[in-house]
């Protein structure tokens, strides 16, 4: 273990083996490290705050700080992030809230590119991509192997299921299905993350399968986008396809938000003109 004689660990501190604590950080009295985790230079650690082993935090990001909400009054609010996650130069992420339910949840191998944040109460996946600038309001849950360009931007209590795809400079106000691809200033779906599906090795069959579900739900169906999901699930065509059931499962969730819609021909021609 090494703490550079510059940094502040305050009593009660729990560091891990192998923990590397850089010039001028501060580690506050709550906070748990896990081992090999690594502060450079500035990085502060703050609150009920437990990070699980090697992840890295850089310069100038505070991690556990108080969710960012009129008159919060939450002594238990947590903060619990797993393992091999990387948080770039600047990336800010808040505790739990007193409104929500006291805790925000990071998962395992995430990486966080500088300048993003996470907001208060929200559950964060595995293997999740945030790019530079990403902001995610409070509330909300992103899937696992979420990629999102940078500057985008999610309103509070929405999701993005796993392995979607969000375009930069993005405006996120309703839920993204999982293996979608949502592109454009108010995200509309633009199809489904065809690379991300076969990055993953899904096989053929099932790409093939939820292809026809998304045309069936977003595209040719006549009714709402519930609707024609409750249609595709009745009918049972695609039993058995765990992404497709994934999918369907998604939107008929009980959820805040509305699902987002596909493109349509005209959200095509504006974007060109």
């Amino acid at each position: 273990m090494a703490v550079h004689p510059t940094a502040v660990v305050e009593d009660g501190a729990r560091l891990g083996a192998g923990v590397d604590i850089g010039p001028f950080c501060i580690v506050g009295r709550d906070v748990s490290l896990g081992d090999g985790v690594r502060l450079h230079a500035h990085a502060v650690v703050s609150g009920k705050t437990t990070i699980g082993a090697n992840t890295v935090i850089y310069p100038h990001a505070v991690i556990g700080g108080e969710a960012q909400i009129y008159n919060n009054n939450a002594p238990d609010a947590r903060l619990e992030i797993g393992s091999g996650n990387v948080f770039r130069e600047g990336v800010t992420i808040s505790l739990g809230s007193a409104k929500g339910h006291n805790l925000t949840k990071i998962g395992n191998n995430n990486f966080l590119m500088a300048g993003s944040h996470i907001g208060h109460d929200c559950i964060v996946g595995n293997n999740v991509i945030l790019a530079n600038g990403v902001v995610i309001g409070g509330h909300f849950e992103i899937g696992d192997g979420v990629i999102m360009g940078g500057l985008a931007a999610a309103q509070q209590f929405g999701r993005v299921g796993r392995y979607a795809f969000i375009s930069g400079l993005s405006g996120i106000s309703t839920d993204v299905i999982p293996y979608g691809m949502a592109i454009g200033l108010h995200v509309r779906l633009g199809g489904l993350n065809i690379i991300g599906l076969r990055r993953r090795n899904i096989p053929r069959a099932n790409i093939h399968a939820l292809r026809a579900a998304y045309r069936a739900i977003f595209v040719e169906g006549k009714g709402s986008i519930q609707a024609n999901a409750r249609a595709a699930e009745a009918a049972g065509t695609w039993r058995g396809v765990p992404e497709v059931e994934e999918v369907l499962a998604f939107i008929l969730a009980d959820a805040k938000r509305p699902i987002t819609p596909a493109r349509r021909k005209r959200d095509e021609d504006e974007s060109e003109d």
